[in-house]
């Protein structure tokens, strides 16, 4: 990565290179103090457009998102979500590792934490605070609730902030309770929505010169997910419906035939989802399931007449798609024109054959797993590609951070280990 070095305790933007397909953030520094999933996300969506992101952890026991699910310090959990990023440790709780942390500012762009409720305001290392160190910096706060209002010092997870925003109440059957979402959008989503507005204002500090404060909230970023079930709202005037997994029949969710392979898996997601949009996809799919007589069935003539006899038709339907795999009805109604997708498991995304020839899953070698895979990021950039590399060990680069921002020895480091300071060398677990 290409440093940036402070002048008049102002970090400067990188000169333009001729080199047009270095990565597009390439020169931004971030000081990253996330944990979890919604800043992390953030930071490793950040580090994926070539951002030089060093997380800040405390020593021993690093973001808690490495023990999720395992009790080690390397937990798949926090391997998906800290990519490409290099790790320091210092204690913040220790006086001295707090002015540490502000010795290293002047050399970063972005701030970003999110820590708890009054966290940051125990360790006085707010806005304000950290704007006195460095004028220009760009200071990122996400919060589940934000730092006003009755819910301010209420704290959140991603399905808290879910249930807060909405998506809850419009998920599940039409007669059944509210259900949790599956994918952690409430986290991960928020992330993204930072992400964008910290690269929002690093290009306007280029314009002016000055840094910014940035709050985001769990709850308020995933209504923008809400926004097609608001629809249905009437401004705010109606209760958005659960309406499962039917759109108008006959788009639906419908049973296909299983296969060994699939059985030895459990079995439980050979499905495929069809969606019926327009007339011509209607004729489209009655052609291809060789079924033209329902084309002329007075019970199926329209869409209201369909809508009115959904279950009727969804048999009809489902009658053709359990004779044949998701994956043959994937391919065969979607070179037809038909919208559908095979419902593919999380083996099925690192065992397919479109994300395999597109090179969307990533094998690399880590010091605690060994060979490991993980799923790329989407966007394409044709100046800009940044490798994905593996998530750091707790303390991995804390000697090279210190030393290259701050120009410390060996000496001084190992002075400060013995302190309490910082944390020592990591432990490469045996494979």
């Amino acid at each position: 990565m290409m440093g940036i070095r402070p002048r008049n305790g102002v970090c400067q933007a990188p000169r333009l290179q001729e080199d047009l397909t270095m990565p597009a953030l390439d020169g931004m520094r971030i000081l990253d103090m996330t944990q979890y999933e919604a800043g992390t996300s953030c930071t490793q969506a950040l580090a994926w457009l070539g951002a030089d992101v060093v997380k800040v952890e405390q020593p021993g026991v690093g973001d808690p998102g490495r023990g999720v699910r395992t009790g080690t310090l390397n937990s798949p959990y926090f391997i998906n979500w800290n990519s490409n990023k290099r790790s320091v440790t210092i204690n913040l709780q220790d006086p001295k590792g707090r002015e540490l942390l502000l010795e290293m500012l002047p050399h970063y762009d972005v701030f970003v934490e999110n820590y708890g409720p009054g966290v940051m305001e125990r360790l006085n290392l707010t806005y304000d605070v950290m704007q006195e160190v460095n004028p220009s910096i760009i200071y990122a706060r996400l919060k589940g609730f934000g730092l006003s209002g009755p819910f301010s010092d209420y704290k959140c997870f991603d399905m808290i902030a879910q249930a807060a925003a909405g998506a809850f109440s419009v998920t599940g059957e039409a007669d059944g309770p509210p259900m949790l979402p599956g994918s952690t959008v409430g986290d991960s989503g928020t992330g993204v929505e930072l992400a964008l507005s910290i690269t929002a204002a690093y290009v306007q500090r280029q314009r002016t010169g000055e840094g910014q404060f940035i709050e985001i909230t769990m709850q308020e970023a995933m209504t923008y997910f809400m926004r097609t079930r608001i629809a249905y709202a009437e401004w705010g005037e109606k209760v958005a419906p659960r309406r499962g997994n039917a759109a108008g029949a006959p788009t639906d969710l419908y049973p296909c035939k299983s296969t060994p392979d699939s059985e030895a898996r459990g079995g439980n997601n050979d499905w495929v989802y069809i969606m019926v949009v327009t007339s011509r996809m209607w004729d489209t799919l009655c052609a291809a399931i060789d079924r033209p007589e329902l084309l002329v069935d007075p019970r199926f003539e329209d869409m209201w007449k369909r809508n009115e006899n959904g279950k009727e038709l969804y048999a009809e339907i489902a009658k053709w798609t359990r004779t044949k795999t998701k994956w043959e009805v994937m391919e065969f109604l979607g070179e037809a024109g038909v919208p559908c997708s095979a419902v593919l498991d999380t083996y099925d995304l690192f065992h397919n054959p479109h994300f395999e020839e597109r090179g969307f899953v990533h094998d690399l070698e880590h010091p605690a797993h060994g060979n490991i895979r993980l799923l790329g990021w989407a966007p394409r950039m044709s100046k800009s590609d940044v490798p994905i590399e593996r998530a750091p060990l707790l303390g991995e680069h804390t000697a090279q951070v210190l030393s290259d921002d701050l120009g410390l020895s060996a000496g001084d480091l190992q002075e400060m280990e013995a302190a309490g300071i910082i944390g020592g060398e990591p432990v490469f677990p045996a494979k």
